[in-house]
């Protein structure tokens, strides 16, 4: 199975041009499985709600939204974006894979950074797995998670409990710890991770805000399997055995999920 991730530098309130971006990264790649960065089609620096209304977009009807979900198809390749989400009078952070059969999954970042919390509803749901198939692949679970929700081992953990062998992971980071803290959320799992991120700059005039790319990829031992630059748009893809992370055993004797020991974890 081919999985990778793009990323990019989402330009502010265009997501026509942040669409061509990705339809030219992706272009001459072939992937089961790719994962771009948190709120893709809007960038991530809201001023006023007036942008928050004019950027968000409805997932069934959206034209981003649509526009990934025709790339999907003709790619055969699932994707996994995150998405300024517009639900009846609500805004979210969401993620959504969207399949080459049309089917489309999401999840709404339960775990808000910083002035996110001004604009977006938090979810409403918890993190669910979903299982897909393709032509060299079957049957491999996905998971999702966005960003800040990194910092929650919860969030990881229970994607992995409930049988994901890939934690998709949209994001917009601005601090320097996820890169490598995905190691132990790799680890501590048994999982597939991948971490899109966006670089550059998202510049308004109450403020600015940098975005620290390296975009990851990691296997179930903690591997990096691929990392990008700090700076530049890219799309990286590598092959992996999705059944890697059904293996749960840390030695002949222990076993990661088994020998968890619910009965002392109170708080």
């Amino acid at each position: 199975m081919k999985i990778g991730f793009v990323q990019l530098n989402v330009s502010f309130g265009n997501p026509g041009e942040n669409l061509k971006k990705i339809i030219s990264l992706t272009a001459d790649k072939e992937a089961d499985l790719l994962v771009l960065p948190e709120l893709a089609n809007s960038g991530y620096l809201f001023s006023d709600k007036n942008e928050l209304t004019e950027l968000s977009e409805n997932i069934e009807t959206g034209k981003f939204c649509n526009a990934l979900k025709k790339i999907s198809t003709e790619k055969n390749c699932c994707i996994v974006s995150g998405i300024c989400e517009k639900s009846e009078d609500k805004f979210y952070n969401s993620s959504v894979l969207f399949c080459p059969d049309g089917k489309y999954f999401v999840y709404r970042k339960i775990h808000l950074f910083d002035k996110e919390k001004k604009w977006f509803s938090p979810g409403d749901k918890e993190p669910e797995v979903h299982e897909i198939s393709g032509e060299s692949f079957s049957k491999v679970k996905i998971g999702m998670m966005i960003c800040f929700d990194w910092i929650f081992p919860e969030t990881a953990r229970t994607l992995a409990l409930k049988g994901a062998q890939i934690i998709c992971h949209p994001s917009n980071l601005v601090m320097q710890y996820c890169q490598r803290a995905m190691f132990t959320r790799a680890l501590e799992n048994h999982v597939f991770t991948i971490t899109a991120n966006r670089i550059g700059n998202d510049i308004k005039p109450d403020g600015e805000i940098s975005f620290t790319g390296e975009s990851v990829i990691l296997n179930p031992l903690g591997d990096y399997l691929m990392r990008a630059s700090q700076d530049k748009e890219e799309c990286l893809i590598v092959e992996i055995d999705p059944s890697a992370a059904l293996n749960k055993n840390i030695s002949d004797n222990n076993h990661l999920f088994n020998d968890r020991r619910n009965k002392f974890y109170k708080i």
